[in-house]
């Protein structure tokens, strides 16, 4: 049985290794918030264990047992959070601290409950896709809002980011996911986006703009369309 600093290493490297970067001991370090000389100590003896790939002077690889290890790590994390979300009313700026806790108990049967009492989502309160039994994990949904151009209409279908500030942000402008908005102005200078939803409009930056995903929502049926 794995202890959570070794998920937590496993989880670090498999995040890390998905936003494209080029994974080194001293962002491990950086990430989970200890020595460079303790996170080299764990990465040898996760590369003993099978886990991780490593050479020196080397990028790190998730083996492929280490991948499954850790995507299953986060299939736990984002069910729960899911779970507290809608089953128990927490808001979505309030989950990621208690699933960091819950996601390291060993009981797969505790976690299959969970997701069949919710229906198997695909996807967590943030829009993260939820990975599979075998640990498979699918790419977020949509493309980012900073992408797109003054006059489509979007549908809010993701985060690249969930820190709670930014959660926190997102609710008092009354923005959740499936809202559906017309992006109304693109700043060509800085890249400033106008959105247009309910009765709002709101002005985001470049920066948060490129971490809003949004999909194109499915038109509408013509009237005239026959039915079967």
């Amino acid at each position: 049985m794995a202890t959570p600093t070794v998920e937590n290493y496993l989880k670090a490297i498999l995040f890390l290794s998905r936003e494209g970067q080029s994974v080194a001991v001293s962002d491990l370090s950086e990430q989970l918030g200890v020595s460079k000389p303790s996170a080299n100590s764990m990465i040898k003896r996760l590369h003993e264990r099978g886990l991780v790939e490593y050479e020196r002077y080397r990028p790190l690889r998730l083996t492929e047992k280490g991948r499954r290890q850790a995507a299953l790590i986060v299939r736990k994390h984002r069910l729960t959070e899911m779970f507290l979300v809608q089953q128990m009313g927490f808001g979505w700026e309030e989950v990621h601290p208690i699933a960091e806790q819950i996601e390291h108990i060993d009981s797969p049967a505790l976690f299959e409950r969970m997701n069949a009492i919710m229906g198997f989502p695909e996807f967590d309160p943030h829009g993260s896709p939820i990975p599979d039994p075998d640990g498979n994990l699918g790419e977020r949904p949509g493309v980012s809002l900073s992408s797109c151009a003054a006059g489509e209409r979007v549908v809010l279908a993701g985060l690249g980011r969930y820190e709670k500030g930014f959660l926190d942000y997102l609710n008092e402008k009354q923005l959740q996911l499936d809202t559906e908005m017309e992006v109304t102005a693109v700043e060509p200078y800085d890249g400033n986006v106008t959105v247009a939803y309910r009765d709002r409009n709101l002005t985001v930056s470049r920066a948060t703009a490129d971490i809003l995903l949004v999909t194109i929502p499915d038109p509408l049926p013509s009237s005239g369309s026959a039915t079967r």
